[in-house]
């Protein structure tokens, strides 16, 4: 009987990444509707993106809890109806208030997703040597459904953003609520190491881990970068947005460009095992530092004041590194972080590298908010590229010899702690 259960969450979990992973429709005409439509400021949309990862990171520690006690299916199930009241109140924002209010559903839907989604479909592969790279195999085919579902709405959206602003959001919500139907059909399957426990004993567990967490040299840097990195992608978000605006880019095309490009990312999602074999040890610098690069150059381009065709050209090249990299990193990390592991301390490991996701975004998007006020987006994106080239060249020298070697190469205490149960 565990193994039906466990069969049906494997065939259900690329479909329901595809359609749920993050939300459809939104994201290329969200920075638009807010500034246009709703007469929002740049800097306070900025802001309140700042303000969602602090409410995550808050939100963690009981939502955490919350998972273990109802479970992950009800959770998922709870965590897409959330995510649908948080497009609602995205459509129905126009201040700073509104939008933290919007942002504050939106980090509740995500953190549940963060934690519950990657541990349910872990706990449903075989406890074989090659889970890791069945998790891999699995994970990247939903994501990359997800990245090809995205450029479709992406060059969809534009278009109809410019016949009525609001539809792409309805249809967003839309997509919601079928996330919602797709979780409901995932069976709760209880891992061999889990127990219901009380939230003084889980919390007194959840400090236990993070403290031997940091004790690895391995694990820190690994989660320092991931948090470091997904804070630079999801913050870039806007600003892409931003930079195209500013160059006059015509709305409806906003979809095309960023449709392509989402293209590209599902493309190398599907094919992150191979980007894996091919770089190895040096895989993660190959991800951060072309990326971080790419910010520097964008906003470079556009304070040169090219040619319009050969400026939108050139930042087009430098957004599809930034998606290229996005394709397979999310994929990339989380098999990382999930290496020599149980299931409860990959729960735990989960929380944590939410946690610091969150505080780095939060620090990356009110530094963007903080120059947007004195400066143009260009040079916004430009100087934020600067900072993180430094830190992640520094970061990613000092990972070599720590991150993506093979088991035999670890030293004992970096890695015996994980299999405490």
């Amino acid at each position: 009987m565990e193994k039906i259960k466990e069969n049906i969450n494997v065939k259900i979990f690329p479909i329901y990444k595809a359609v749920s992973w993050d939300l459809l429709f939104f994201y290329v005409i969200l920075f638009l509707f807010l500034t246009q439509v709703k007469g929002i400021n740049a800097a306070d949309v900025l802001l309140a993106e700042a303000i969602y990862p602090i409410m995550k990171f808050l939100f963690l520690m009981p939502l955490s809890i919350f998972i273990e006690k109802v479970g992950k299916r009800k959770s998922l199930i709870f965590a897409n109806l959330i995510n649908g009241i948080s497009v609602i109140c995205f459509m129905l924002s126009s201040n700073l208030i509104h939008l933290i209010i919007a942002q504050f559903f939106s980090a509740i839907a995500f953190v549940i997703k963060g934690v519950a989604e990657t541990n349910l479909i872990y706990d449903s592969l075989p406890k074989d040597e090659k889970r890791g790279s069945r998790f891999s195999k699995l994970d990247g085919k939903g994501g990359a459904g997800y990245f090809y579902l995205d450029a479709i709405s992406s060059a969809v959206s534009g278009f109809l953003y410019v016949v009525n602003p609001y539809i792409p959001l309805v249809l967003s919500t839309i997509g919601c609520l079928v996330s919602t139907f797709l979780a409901s059909k995932f069976v709760e399957v209880e891992s061999e190491d889990s127990e219901k426990i009380s939230a003084r004993k889980y919390i007194n567990e959840l400090k236990y881990s993070f403290k031997h967490m940091l004790q690895s040299t391995r694990l820190k840097y690994l989660l320092l970068y991931g948090a470091i990195l997904s804070g630079l992608l999801s913050a870039v978000v806007s600003l892409r947005s931003g930079s195209l605006e500013e160059m006059g880019v015509p709305e409806q095309y906003f979809g095309i460009i960023f449709g392509a490009l989402g293209l590209i990312s599902g493309i190398v999602a599907r094919n992150q095992g191979r980007f894996h074999n091919r770089f190895h040890n040096k895989t993660l610098a190959m991800l951060a530092i072309p990326t971080a690069i790419s910010c520097i150059f964008v906003g470079l381009t556009i304070t040169m004041k090219l040619p319009y065709s050969l400026t939108l050209i050139i930042v087009i090249l430098l957004f599809s590194i930034q998606f290229i990299a996005k394709g397979p990193f999310h994929t990339l990390i989380r098999r990382y972080l999930n290496n020599f592991t149980t299931t409860s301390l990959r729960a735990k490991i989960s929380s944590c590298y939410n946690l610091m996701e969150s505080l780095a975004r939060s620090l990356i998007s009110l530094f963007a908010s903080f120059l947007l006020r004195y400066i143009d987006v260009a040079g916004t994106i430009c100087i934020v590229g600067c900072v993180l080239t430094i830190i992640l060249v520094l970061l990613t020298d000092k990972m070599r010899f720590t991150v993506g070697l093979k088991p035999e190469e670890y030293k004992k205490s970096e890695i015996e702690f994980l299999e405490i149960k």
